[in-house]
């Protein structure tokens, strides 16, 4: 069992990123690695929606649970703390999987989501991301995200953006779980 690499894309003044292709059958488990997304916009949340098969508008129905851990650079601040300000009950927002990360050249956010079966139409589509940011406010965020997307229909698209700006620059790779 191991990553088997589909694809990438980078982001340069992006406002989304989205993979279009290459999400079907062929894997029980996707997992998207987010490396160094930039945001233009300071103090933004990072986040992902996805589309059934043959819709559009990434809006489908989202239900989550989100907690974080956060330290200070200065040592002065910590935190351990359920976030209920991004969690879903049957929303159909972008689901955010990393909050602040600033848009300096020192600050990003990086981490891993894994989308489970997305292409059953027995089940909901389960997922949990685990993410890093480096954020405005010297601050270190842990987050980790997880829930399910209410849908029986196969998932065969998903989207990454900020909450707000583009993305400045980073890249995300997609692979599946063989």
């Amino acid at each position: 069992m191991g990553l088997v690499y589909i694809a990438s894309v980078t982001a340069s003044a992006s406002a989304t990123v989205a993979f279009t292709s290459g999400i079907d059958a062929t894997y029980n488990e996707y997992q998207f690695h987010m490396v160094n997304m930039h945001p233009a916009t300071d103090n933004v949340d990072f986040g992902f929606q996805v589309n059934a098969a043959g819709a559009s508008g990434f809006n489908e129905t989202i239900t989550s649970t989100s907690f974080n851990a956060y330290h200070h650079e200065s040592n002065t601040v910590t935190n351990l703390a359920y976030d209920t300000s991004v969690d879903q009950a049957q929303g159909t927002a972008y689901q955010v999987i990393s909050r602040y990360p600033g848009n300096v050249s020192d600050e990003s956010a990086s981490g891993v989501l894994t989308l489970y079966d997305p292409s059953s139409t027995t089940y909901v589509k389960h997922f949990m991301a685990r993410t890093s940011a480096a954020t405005a406010g010297n601050y270190l965020h842990d987050k980790y995200t997880a829930g399910y997307i209410n849908v029986t229909a196969a998932i065969d698209e998903i989207s990454f953006n900020f909450s707000s700006g583009n993305i400045d620059a980073g890249t995300i790779h997609m692979y599946g779980v063989g």
